[in-house]
């Protein structure tokens, strides 16, 4: 990203080789998590054993060390640019809170219960639709920046929709997530959806900032090495994690190897309606490009390490919906560079007829 004036964010660092090739590790992981699932399942039922308050402890470390680098990025300090360009705020809101979970609720009712049920595994319906509802409730909190930066995107528009974003999800995320459950008569006990937003949500949050001011006391040379060090240990905590994941799965993907294919279906077609319909409100009330760019690439996008986390804590490893989560991650790189193509080519076109504001 270009910065518009001296008070702006730094440029964002080029995608990592992680980043830029990470369906290719999250399909490594497959093969090897399947593999060593089969090959060793008492070592990794072990691990599915060491719990503490249906808080699997591994996982929650490889979970904190996924969640906290990318959370150290966000500035809450930014909420005041909101006011800048509230039209494109808005339509942000609009589309990830009030458009986003309850679409994928339509789309994993239409194609879980209704579409491919009769090739669905027998009793897994609900956990599939649960753990789509907690993918699109997450909107995306890191990886936007990088998106963003693809398209020339507003620097201090992408960081202040972010840090709104993630305020609104402190509290939005288990009401909503409790209601569209509840709507697909999927019982989720409050208390766990709670423990799951305080630990993987409010305390990585406060843990997060307090580094990040640490960080900054150093110089911003400083903090933005330390970011770069930090990119690795979160992607490689996000591969152990779905290395266990598919070692539970394993059995289940043997036996319907076309489950993944299915899920990533209501996945595709979200991300592509999101994506179009704040890129389409945008340019309606005439904002820039560069502002249109990030708003529909937060749209389309997920906070996919906290619907892993979510889905494991509530449902478990074995369950349908840690499986559709991380079929989430498994499409979100090529997926989400599709969309920076398509809304890079075609900037003549909205700026041809949008009734565009100063940048």
């Amino acid at each position: 990203m270009q910065c518009a004036t001296a008070s702006a964010p730094a440029p964002a660092a080029p995608m990592s080789v992680f980043e830029r090739y990470l369906t290719v590790w999250v399909f490594l992981c497959i093969v090897s998590g399947i593999g060593l699932g089969q090959v060793a399942p008492g070592v990794f039922q072990a691990v599915g054993r060491m719990e503490l308050a249906r808080v699997n402890l591994p996982v929650g470390l490889l979970i904190w060390v996924m969640i906290v680098p990318m959370l150290v990025k966000v500035d809450f300090g930014a909420l005041h640019q909101v006011r800048t360009h509230w039209r494109g705020i808005g339509v942000t809101l609009f589309v990830n809170w009030a458009v986003k979970p309850f679409s994928m609720a339509l789309l994993a009712w239409i194609f879980v219960r209704h579409v491919f049920a009769p090739w669905l595994p027998a009793g897994q319906a609900d956990s599939y639709i649960a753990g789509l509802i907690l993918l699109a409730a997450a909107p995306c909190t890191a990886m936007v920046f990088v998106w963003s930066r693809l398209t020339n995107g507003h620097p201090l528009f992408t960081l202040s929709q972010v840090a709104l974003n993630d305020t609104i999800m402190v509290f939005a995320f288990a009401p909503i997530v409790a209601l569209l459950l509840g709507l697909s008569a999927i019982v989720v006990p409050w208390d766990t959806l709670i423990a799951s937003v305080l630990l993987y949500i409010l305390i990585p949050v406060a843990l997060a900032q307090w580094w990040r001011r640490a960080l900054l006391r150093r110089g911003p040379q400083a903090f933005e090495a330390a970011l770069a060090r930090m990119g690795p240990w979160s992607i490689a905590a996000l591969l152990a994690t779905l290395v266990l994941l598919f070692a539970f799965q394993g059995r289940a993907i043997l036996e319907q190897p076309l489950v993944i294919t299915m899920l990533a279906v209501p996945i595709l077609i979200q991300v592509f309606f999101n994506a179009a319909l704040a890129y389409g409100l945008n340019r309606a009330v005439g904002e820039s490009h560069s502002v249109a760019c990030p708003s529909a690439l937060i749209g389309a996008s997920n906070f996919f390490e906290l619907a892993v986390a979510a889905a494991i804590s509530l449902f478990g490893f074995a369950s349908g919906a840690a499986l559709a989560t991380v079929v989430g991650v498994l499409i979100e790189v090529p997926v989400m560079l599709l969309v920076v193509r398509v809304v890079n080519r075609s900037k003549p076109w909205y700026e041809a007829r949008a009734r565009l504001r100063p940048a």
